[in-house]
């Protein structure tokens, strides 16, 4: 069962915000320089964020002490998960395959790290999707629904109608993604009243390459986001 514990400091906290998709220490270095709670690495070889398991380690260390290390996977195995926690003693697992509340509950157990389970929204019946997961994942992650067609399960630069969270209890522990960016992040926020945001392609000039002004003018907006949401 999911701990109290997390949903206290969910219903608590100022605004979390993750920078997902790092692949570059130069760009790494920019999440970190403006502030990110928690840093993204990709294990995915379709992505052009992935990283392997030598690249990811060297930028968990880089990481260490200053930021939350998640590791993305997608229906990976347990030896490639056991090979990424141990080379990078990451703090968080995200998952963004079709991992069943059940894979969600073992691999929780399995690696006792933070587990974020990604559920695409695409319209109002959607966000039922979460509810088997809420009990069993850390946080749930709401990410935009893929484009038909598309090879990547998130980070496809794609939004959803953020009002379908809007009538979501904030003090359930979820995560907005999905299309986010500088621009859009105060009026995600303020529509979710989510209190974590999860970005890559929208801090990206290109696919899969980081902008170390966009990251922080991403942070920025987020924090005045968290600001005046919580002025209202």
């Amino acid at each position: 069962m999911r701990s109290e514990r997390v949903k206290e400091a969910g219903a608590a906290m100022s605004l979390e915000v993750k920078i997902c998709g790092l692949s570059e220490p130069r760009t790494l270095d920019a999440a970190l320089d403006a502030g990110a709670d928690v840093v993204g690495l990709v294990s995915f070889p379709k992505s052009p964020r992935h990283v392997s398991v030598e690249q990811a380690a060297t930028l968990a260390a880089r990481a260490r002490g200053r930021a939350r290390v998640a590791l993305l996977t997608v229906d990976a195995t347990d030896n490639l998960i056991a090979e990424l926690v141990a080379a990078t003693m990451a703090d968080i697992l995200q998952l963004h395959g079709q991992e069943s509340p059940e894979r969600v509950r073992a691999l929780r157990l399995i690696f006792g790290r933070e587990v974020w389970k990604a559920v695409p929204i695409g319209e109002a019946a959607d966000v039922a999707l979460a509810q088997p997961y809420w009990d069993v994942a850390d946080r749930v992650l709401f990410d935009a629904r893929p484009p038909a067609g598309a090879s990547l399960p998130g980070g496809n630069g794609v939004a959803f109608d953020w009002r379908l969270l809007a009538d979501l209890d904030p003090k359930q522990s979820f995560v907005l993604s999905g299309g986010l960016t500088p621009d859009s992040v105060v009026e995600a926020v303020q529509t979710t009243r989510a209190r974590a945001v999860d970005v890559s392609s929208g801090v990206e000039r290109g696919p899969g390459v980081k902008d170390p002004d966009l990251i922080a003018a991403f942070v920025t907006r987020a924090r005045s986001a968290a600001v005046s949401s919580s002025q209202r």
